[in-house]
């Protein structure tokens, strides 16, 4: 006679029962209940989707600034474009995305010249206190976000953090520590409902003490900082003299948070400024100087 154990889940455990909870192992041809199974499906599907978003942004700003270049300068092809982008990547140390994002942004060359620029200055990099400014080229955005960020978990205490840039009003993930490859892929991009959006909306640092509990996240946003094993967070928004702000370094923290002492928030405040004030000049200096790069190579081929 056939067994019918396979057609129906495992009967669970009462509470009281010792004997089934000790001996009970789990079996791997039980049916799992629909609204289970509907759940995982559903919650693929998202990841899915979110992945495929978060490509589709990266190459729709990277496709109008190849347009607008292949339109401005008659390039024979995107791939003219794109090749004239990655170049002025690689000489400046700044990610493709933002050259794509500086050419759409910035208002277009004069035509009766053949400098983008004319007249522009070029500033003294700014001093950078507190974060090996000996040892750090002020041209390399990456040396000086990733130094930056390991101050802030040093200051903040915290096991792991991320730095981020404000491309309108997007945050945009640049670097980070001991994050899940989730988590990265999920906050690729930040638009809303975050603590980290809240500080660079307000200008202002926000604390997360603890995001189990916090109104600041959805349910989904929240599960997954807490997979990747934060209970708090802390954004620093990164602002410049002229009150713009840049872009949010987090620091995030494997328990919830008390708070932090006053000599800890003054000195998250003072790096505020000195990084903002540094991607400030950054902004101005040598993401022109990778604009005018484009201009004048561009310039020679028509």
């Amino acid at each position: 006679m056939h067994s019918d154990k396979h057609l129906h889940p495992p009967v669970p455990a009462r509470a009281g029962d010792t004997a089934a909870r000790d001996t009970a192992v789990p079996d791997e041809n039980a049916v799992w209940p629909a609204q289970e199974f509907l759940a995982i499906e559903l919650r693929s599907v998202r990841e899915r989707l979110r992945s495929l978003h978060k490509q589709e942004q990266a190459r729709t700003r990277v496709a109008l600034a190849q347009g607008l270049l292949m339109g401005r300068y008659q390039l024979p092809d995107a791939d003219a474009a794109f090749t004239l982008m990655r170049e002025a990547s690689q000489r400046f140390n700044i990610k493709l995305h933002q050259i794509a994002a500086a050419l759409t942004t910035a208002s277009a060359p004069p035509s009766a010249t053949r400098q983008w620029f004319p007249g522009r200055g070029q500033a003294t990099p700014p001093s950078l206190p507190g974060l090996g400014a000996g040892h750090l080229d002020p041209k390399n955005q990456g040396q000086v976000l990733s130094a930056a960020l390991e101050r802030v978990m040093d200051v903040a205490g915290a096991q792991f953090g991320n730095a981020q840039l404000r491309e309108a009003d997007v945050l945009r993930m640049e670097k980070h520590r001991a994050h899940s490859q989730a988590f990265t892929d999920y906050f690729a991009f930040v638009e809303d409902g975050t603590s980290c959006h809240r500080a660079a909306e307000a200008a202002r640092q926000v604390t997360v003490r603890d995001v189990a509990v916090t109104e600041v996240f959805d349910d989904e946003t929240r599960q997954v900082i807490l997979d990747s094993g934060s209970r708090a967070a802390h954004s620093v928004p990164l602002t410049g003299g002229d009150g713009i702000v840049r872009g949010v370094i987090s620091s995030h923290h494997a328990r919830p948070l008390t708070g932090f002492r006053p000599a800890q928030l003054a000195e998250l405040e003072r790096l505020q400024y000195v990084v903002g004030g540094w991607l400030q000049w950054h902004n101005r200096t040598v993401v022109l100087d990778a604009l005018e790069h484009v201009h004048q190579n561009a310039s020679r081929t028509t």
